[in-house]
């Protein structure tokens, strides 16, 4: 920790969405239901694809990992949120902020290098179907979600050592939980070379895994115009729907808030930014994955008829 202690400040104060009362509250019960639902929906994807051996696939394992890191990036943050919303003392110890900017870096990283090996399984799976299962086998996949956790890791060390051996001219802290843009601003000391550090990091993760996702897909389109049958098109559409929409959500948020020049940023548009990528859709992937898959909804309905089945059972001969 003595890396840290160069720091002008032992504790920061976040400001928060907003200091109205009425917002807050309104606030502090969407961030509780949007943590609920993150919750809950989540853990339902995880525990259907645990129970279901058809589901024992590639894409699903990854899937898995998705919605694991989507519970842990809103437990970075919104807990603390709702936790600040009716304290008075908003204030958040260097430690704290330092471990929860790591989890949040870590966690943000690695969802970009998922979600492009998530496109690469489905080009192996599209464009090369008779070599699919060497392609993508376990221990490819394992290999693949390692490498993808590791490199995440190290980069979030990198980045938080760095940002806390600056000095900062007070501790107020123009955002909702520890990101490292809204503490490049409250630093007295030069941060060009952070900046560079920075740009550089989010152009090697979010934009090359949004190219590589990008050139998988435009070899994926390429197959599917292949197709004759407009109903094989379609079926091989639906399988990539889902995933070109938590992408575009997900790089586009991420490219704005960490590609833009921070010289021209605005605090408000930032806490908007962060709040779409770090509450809302850990929320809606799952749902957005789930609404048009037929196989997580097929077991989802099985598992609740048998459920309801056996507790008429039961009420019936007790």
């Amino acid at each position: 920790m003595e890396l840290f202690n160069q720091s002008s400040f032992s504790r920061f104060i976040l400001l928060g969405l907003s200091s109205i009362p009425y917002l807050e509250v309104i606030g502090f019960l969407a961030f509780l239901l949007m943590y609920l639902i993150t919750l809950l929906t989540n853990l339902l994807l995880i525990i259907v694809v645990r129970i279901n051996p058809k589901l024992q696939t590639p894409m699903y394992f990854f899937l898995t990992n998705l919605s694991f890191i989507d519970i842990c990036f809103s437990t970075t943050v919104v807990p603390k949120i709702l936790i600040n919303t009716f304290k008075k003392d908003k204030s958040i110890s260097l430690l704290e902020c330092a471990v929860q900017m790591h989890f949040h870096l870590t966690l943000g990283s690695t969802e970009c290098f998922i979600l492009a090996v998530m496109a690469y399984d489905r080009f192996a799976a599209i464009c090369r179907p008779l070599h699919y299962n060497t392609i993508m086998s376990t221990k490819v996949c394992i290999s693949l979600a390692a490498a993808s956790w590791t490199l995440s890791f190290m980069n979030s060390i990198i980045h938080v050592i760095y940002t806390f051996q600056m000095s900062f001219c007070h501790p107020h802290v123009n955002h909702f939980f520890c990101e490292v843009p809204p503490f490049i601003k409250i630093s007295c000391s030069d941060t060009w070379l952070h900046e560079v550090a920075m740009y550089i990091s989010a152009g090697i993760i979010a934009s090359l895994s949004f190219f590589l996702t990008l050139i998988s897909y435009i070899h994926i389109l390429s197959t599917i115009f292949k197709i004759s049958s407009s109903e094989g098109r379609y079926r091989a559409l639906s399988t990539c729907g889902s995933h070109i929409i938590v992408v575009t959500v997900y790089y586009g948020t991420i490219m704005i808030l960490y590609l833009r020049p921070h010289s021209h940023s605005s605090s408000d548009i930032d806490k908007s930014v962060s709040l779409l990528y770090s509450a809302v859709t850990p929320m809606v992937n799952p749902i957005i994955y789930s609404v048009r898959n037929q196989d997580v909804q097929g077991t989802i309905r099985r598992n609740l008829v048998k459920e309801i089945k056996s507790k008429i059972f039961l009420e019936k001969h007790y």
